[in-house]
């Protein structure tokens, strides 16, 4: 079953991104489980998976380390907060899953968690498809919650970061896992190694597959071929500011082949406490090829020819300005995210750990029910903590 169909089965539609997967399971928000491990543990990448492992290892009382490529935390979940009034997602935007997952991941009950989010209003709320130069509406039906000023970059800073912040460490290019020895060597691209007893692996899939980190021993070839077989659709966001909204509250497209990706027009705006205009561009694999392509003023061009077909000239007129994210660009990233499309089997190789040293944590790393969100990451870095601490 790819993910595309997990989503279907579970009859969800809009963008095509699950409602209510998998919850993070575990104990009581006040029962942290008792490890059975004292080494230490090096995480590579502090993205969402990396993050929640380092927060749950430090709640079990493992010492660790982050080691993070960057300048700053975050991987896809990346914001803006010059563009709009309020914090304009980059990356990783909307809730996929139940509100009751936050709790689950501050995993604290002493801790009193409030995330402000906003579900799309079935009645009012419209889909707009756009195909053959035809627009046809139709109220919106299912779909994902939005944050409210708010995003999943300020959660992870509000809830998960201020506990570990001292154990990220900065400008680490990790381009080496030694794994041969009692213990793990992990080196860097400005000649620091760093050891530990066990290593948590949590880059994107991207970056294993352009073997941008060598392992030594050689991965196992079941893990090896995993890593290397699920495609990793390409990934661009695009924001548009206007002066006056004349737009549904999303435009969807028809992209054929289906496995070729997807492309989304909304209301980035949708919920928040703002009176300004914001419309979002989401594309992923082929599609997000053909806006990454242009210059910056093409792209404003490209994609105000679009909407102004689509919306009766009605798009250029109001334009005030906009900003781009290339995903493909980022140096650390190098793309969007695994496709949907991709055999929940390999995503469950591909979590696997190796020699009971080197562990899997991220969006791509997960049982194979769903993956890519960032509750599915953070699912991950747990599965990941608590099969290292026992």
């Amino acid at each position: 079953m790819t993910r595309k169909e997990f989503v279907q089965l579970c009859g969800l539609f809009g963008i095509g991104i699950p409602l209510n997967p998998t919850p993070i399971s575990g104990k009581r928000l006040d029962e942290v489980p008792t490890a059975n491990f004292s080494g230490k543990v090096l995480i590579v990448g502090a993205g969402a998976g990396g993050l929640s492992a380092g927060y749950l290892l430090n709640q079990r009382g493992v010492d660790f380390q982050i080691l993070e490529a960057s300048s700053n935390y975050g991987g896809r979940f990346k914001v803006n907060t010059d563009f709009a009034d309020f914090p304009i997602p980059l990356g990783a935007e909307w809730l996929h899953t139940h509100t009751g997952v936050f709790e689950k991941m501050v995993n604290d009950a002493s801790i009193d968690v409030q995330v402000p989010t906003v579900d799309y209003n079935r009645k009012t709320d419209t889909y707009a498809h756009w195909e053959n130069g035809r627009l046809t509406v139709y109220k919106l039906g299912k779909s994902d919650s939005k944050f409210v000023n708010y995003s999943w970059f300020d959660f992870y800073q509000n809830y998960i970061v201020p506990s570990i912040q001292d154990r990220i460490l900065y400008h680490q290019v990790v381009d080496s896992v030694d794994y041969s020895g009692e213990q793990v060597i992990v080196g860097t691209s400005n000649g620091v190694e760093y050891r530990a007893d066990k290593v948590v692996m949590a880059v994107p899939l991207k970056i294993l597959q352009t073997q941008m980190i060598n392992f030594a021993p050689a991965l196992p070839p079941r893990k090896a071929e995993a890593i290397i077989q699920p495609k990793i659709w390409e990934g661009f966001k695009a924001f548009i500011s206007f002066s006056q909204k004349f737009y549904d509250t999303q435009i969807g497209f028809t992209i054929l082949p289906k496995t070729d990706g997807q492309k989304l027009y909304y209301d980035a705006a949708y919920g928040q406490n703002s009176s300004q205009h914001i419309l979002g561009l989401f594309a992923v694999g082929k599609p997000a090829k053909d806006y990454a392509r242009l210059s910056e003023t093409q792209l404003k061009d490209f994609m105000l020819t679009e909407l102004d077909a689509i919306y009766a000239n009605k798009a250029t007129p109001h334009y005030l300005k906009h900003i781009s994210q290339n995903w493909n660009d980022e140096p650390f990233i190098k793309a969007g995210y695994l496709s949907d499309h991709a055999d929940w089997r390999t995503v469950r190789k591909l979590r696997e750990s190796i020699a009971n040293k080197v562990y899997f944590a991220g969006g791509e790393f997960t049982d194979g029910r769903d993956w890519v969100a960032v509750h599915a990451a953070a699912q991950s870095a747990k599965d990941a903590v608590d099969e290292l601490t026992n």
